[in-house]
């Protein structure tokens, strides 16, 4: 009976399945702690293959961090820890934790910008295991001055336009965004007029896009860095600040970011599945214990394998 009740509780709420089985809300949540793991089992894992690091806010306003760490072997993702916190210490202190047998199974560990995460990972497995800074963070940061020159020349543009000719720029934010692919007519019509009135925002998005075919390119690593360091070059040579923070990030970074290109990890499935610990804490009204949130985490990805 037990069993049915953990399958139930499978996206699903504590206060749901008590008032489904006319059950206590104390009772149900001793069921999750009789019966759910609070830890990761390492003797039910055989293999890690791609290990991913990073942080989410338990409350709004980024207070109550902690980190999640998850793997990824094959299709499957799998929670090793929810840990308190994002210093380098707890994490290194995990990582070494994990089993020599499991070790030798790690082929990358991928992580955002947080130099902790990453010294943790370097520190624990040396040069036996790639670390990949993760591509989706970096065009981020290099896409973040983009936008924030947009807002400045649109500032500029407010001033200096008549209003009938400000308005054909409406909706230019989203479509900066935009990948070139889905650009309508339009769209384009859109961006003609705004890089008319803008050569220096014309020349920041073609620089963008560029640095994004290179990351979407067959490149080896070598190749990838000469690419990029020739793409930093004419960047300088542009004499555009909005990509002065970015560079920065490139020059302490560039082996790293440059991994990528070895097997072509990110750690896109953490992103995923963090989007998926948001909706365990909206439907659960917020979760505050790391050890509470790994049963939950544990419970959607496992429980109808572990009790059907």
């Amino acid at each position: 009976m037990k069993s049915t009740y953990c399958v139930e509780l499978v996206n699903s709420t504590v206060s749901d399945v008590s008032i489904k089985e006319d059950l206590g809300y104390e009772a149900v949540m001793e069921i999750i702690q009789r019966h759910i793991k609070t830890k990761v089992e390492w003797s039910e894992i055989e293999r890690l293959d791609v290990i991913g690091i990073d942080e989410i806010s338990l409350k709004k306003g980024h207070k109550n961090f902690v980190t999640v760490v998850t793997a990824r072997t094959g299709g499957r993702i799998i929670i090793l820890a929810v840990l308190n916190g994002r210093k380098k210490s707890t994490v290194k202190a995990f990582l070494a934790s994990i089993p020599k047998r499991l070790k030798k199974t790690i082929l990358a560990v991928c992580s955002d910008l947080y130099e902790g995460y990453i010294n943790a990972a370097k520190e624990v497995f040396g040069a036996n295991v790639i670390i990949v800074v993760d591509r989706f963070h970096i065009a981020k940061l290099y896409r973040n001055g983009l936008d924030e020159l947009r807002k400045k020349e649109l500032k500029r543009l407010r001033k200096e336009l008549s209003k009938e000719e400000y308005k054909k720029l409406k909706g230019a934010m989203w479509i900066l965004r935009k990948d070139i692919e889905r650009l309508t007519v339009e769209n384009l019509e859109v961006l003609k007029w705004l890089f008319k009135c803008s050569p220096i925002l014309e020349l920041t998005y073609k620089l963008c896009n560029e640095l994004t075919g290179i990351f979407e390119g067959d490149y080896s690593k070598s190749e990838a860095k000469r690419k990029i360091n020739r793409w930093k070059k004419r960047v300088i040579k542009s004499e555009l600040s909005c990509f002065n923070r970015f560079l920065l990030t490139l020059d302490k970074w560039m082996d790293g970011i440059t991994n990528y290109f070895i097997n072509r990890q990110t750690s896109g499935f953490v992103e995923g599945f963090n989007n998926k610990i948001k909706v365990i804490k909206r439907r659960c009204y917020g979760i505050l214990n790391v050890k509470h949130l790994f049963q939950r985490i544990h419970l959607d990805l496992e429980g109808y394998s572990l009790f059907t």
